[in-house]
């Protein structure tokens, strides 16, 4: 399929939904981003499963707010290692989540184990795999993507 054709394609990118960093220390992260950068924080995530404590921060404003999530891992020993790259992940904005995942994989998207699940700011999530493999040939070269499904206000005004 190339480029050209976006009609059989059956969601859309919206935008970056979010970028999150992960680090050894959490708190050198929120002097950067909050503190120096002046991002403000709106939660905070932990969960064991993930090996995950952040905090979710936001730059910019309304719909087109992103998410940047300050991680540092529950056990630096555990997978999945979230400081292991300080670029953790990008996520992005999709229209219909489930029909991407369906017609993602059936182009040989290669997709984390989890499927679609709840994340971190309450919006139905999934991951792509960094590599493909036999199966799935098809992966994120080398960058780990989140696709989030957007908010209804987010669609409408993607329009």
């Amino acid at each position: 399929m190339s480029a050209g054709q976006p009609s059989q394609r059956p969601f859309r990118v919206l935008g970056v939904q979010q970028i999150a960093i992960g680090g050894p220390d959490k708190q050198r992260l929120r002097h950067l981003w909050v503190d120096l950068l002046g991002l403000h924080t709106k939660g905070t995530f932990v969960s064991e499963r993930e090996n995950v404590d952040e905090d979710i921060c936001e730059a910019g404003q309304g719909t087109w707010a992103v998410e940047v999530d300050l991680m540092q891992p529950l056990d630096p020993d555990k997978k999945p290692a979230v400081h292991a790259t300080p670029l953790n992940h990008v996520g992005l904005w999709v229209d219909d989540l489930r029909a991407a995942v369906a017609w993602l994989e059936s182009q040989g998207l290669r997709f984390a184990p989890g499927g679609i699940r709840r994340g971190a700011a309450g919006h139905d999530i999934c991951f792509v795999h960094p590599k493909g493999n036999d199966q799935f040939p098809v992966g994120g070269e080398g960058v780990l993507i989140e696709l989030v499904q957007a908010p209804p206000e987010l669609i409408s005004a993607a329009r």
